[in-house]
């Protein structure tokens, strides 16, 4: 391929039991030996792709990464269709399994990243003592080189995926998916289970539940004024932010909310009584009551001092996943794990994603598929080269053996 890194029976066990890979016989053995000849492929692969600039909003590179990726995953066999967003094309991309009839396995991802236009200047894309580093590359870039892996060594094997895929790669996931999470949510009736590519604990647990986010702004408008000779006459917007700020950081004692001032701007210069302010806000729960009672609070924040407005503005929000007693689709994982000899357990996360969607629906679902690393959201952001392999090997035993029932029939 020019891209990318290709080379040259629904289960019927009792509810929870784990098939394994006892349908394929010998795919284990030779699932691992290949992905370990694939594993610096991949690795090229994510350095070439955190080698892509593409923070949230800048819809140009997110465009031009999207199409590099539709590349190489369209060389694995994937139908793409390019979804339009505001901020971005998103991409749907489509497998055929070896039996059509079966409800598709879904795995959802995102290309965008936290890491301003110009990160790579200062901060390159380099390995060291087995540890590649660079913006982006382990939320989430190599989670997508190791799908495309994943992929290729099922070729290279002459296996497909047992049912059909489908894979959701979104723009604007790092600002909670305000717009690609219609494309997600369009893709979970019928899902078989959901996996997310996202990293996963740094020891390499998988994410067995997820809490939920809000992003919030809250708007102050004041009446500007002469800060020496008419301050009486004004009402400075950014006091009044400040106050509702103080106010409401007590949400932040709420048992299951957490909340953090992102973000704050407001005035024009120091001797104007400031017109204008505005906070974002990023909270957190663990419990969609209490995701419940403190967006309802916020929605009803009065103004503290008179001729001052403030309006409340959800800008994205994602429900809160709960952890579920059983999860049979973990046990799934660990079981095909062990085949492949490795040793493989899960839990919650503090972080929130895409499967939240999912999750919150009661979908059988697991997330941190991706990359093993540690670092999101910071310089010190990496990926351990060790692991790259183990994770293709998991990915394609993920696509190629058959699922056990996850659900209770009704």
């Amino acid at each position: 391929m020019t891209a990318g890194v290709a080379a040259g029976t629904e289960g019927t066990a009792a509810a929870g039991e784990c098939i394994g890979t006892a349908a394929l016989p010998g795919l284990p053995q030779a699932l691992s030996a290949r992905a370990r000849t694939l594993a610096g492929a991949v690795r090229r692969r994510c350095v070439d792709l955190a080698g892509m600039e593409s923070p949230s909003g800048d819809a140009p590179r997110l465009d031009v990464l999207a199409e590099e990726l539709a590349a190489g995953f369209r060389a694995t066999g994937a139908e793409v269709r390019r979804e339009p967003g505001p901020a971005g094309d998103h991409l749907l991309l489509t497998w055929a399994g070896r039996d059509e009839t079966l409800p598709h396995l879904l795995l959802v991802g995102h290309h965008d990243t936290v890491w301003p236009v110009g990160t790579l200047q200062d901060w390159p894309v380099q390995e060291e003592n087995g540890l590649l580093s660079g913006p982006g590359v382990l939320d989430m870039k190599a989670g997508l080189a190791l799908l495309e892996g994943a992929f290729a060594l099922l070729a290279d094997l002459g296996e497909r995926p047992h049912r059909p895929v489908r894979l959701v790669v979104v723009a604007d996931e790092e600002v909670g998916s305000p717009d690609g999470r219609k494309l997600v949510e369009r893709q979970l009736p019928g899902a078989a289970a959901v996996l997310g590519l996202e990293p996963p604990h740094p020891d390499g647990r998988l994410k067995t539940a997820r809490r939920g986010s809000t992003r919030v702004r809250l708007t102050v408008t004041g009446r500007e004024a002469h800060a020496g000779n008419h301050a009486s006459e004004g009402v400075s917007a950014v006091d009044e932010l400040v106050d509702q700020l103080v106010a409401v950081r007590s949400l932040a004692r709420l048992p299951g909310t957490e909340l953090n001032a992102g973000r704050i701007t407001g005035g024009t210069r120091a001797n104007v009584v400031a017109g204008r302010a505005e906070a974002e806000l990023g909270l957190r729960f663990a419990t969609a009551e209490a995701q419940r009672n403190t967006l309802d609070t916020l929605a009803h924040l009065t103004a503290l001092r008179p001729g001052a407005r403030v309006r409340t503005e959800v800008l994205s929000s994602r429900p809160a996943w709960p952890e579920r007693s059983g999860n049979p689709l973990l046990r799934h994982v660990r079981s095909l794990a062990a085949a492949l000899g490795q040793k493989l357990d899960g839990a919650p996360a503090g972080g929130a994603g895409d499967t939240n969607l999912a999750g919150a629906r009661g979908l059988p679902t697991l997330d941190g598929l991706g990359a093993v690393g540690a670092g999101p959201h910071a310089r010190d952001e990496h990926i351990r080269v060790d692991q790259l392999a183990p994770r293709i090997a998991l990915l394609a035993g993920l696509l190629a053996v058959p699922l056990p029932r996850l659900r209770e029939r009704p």
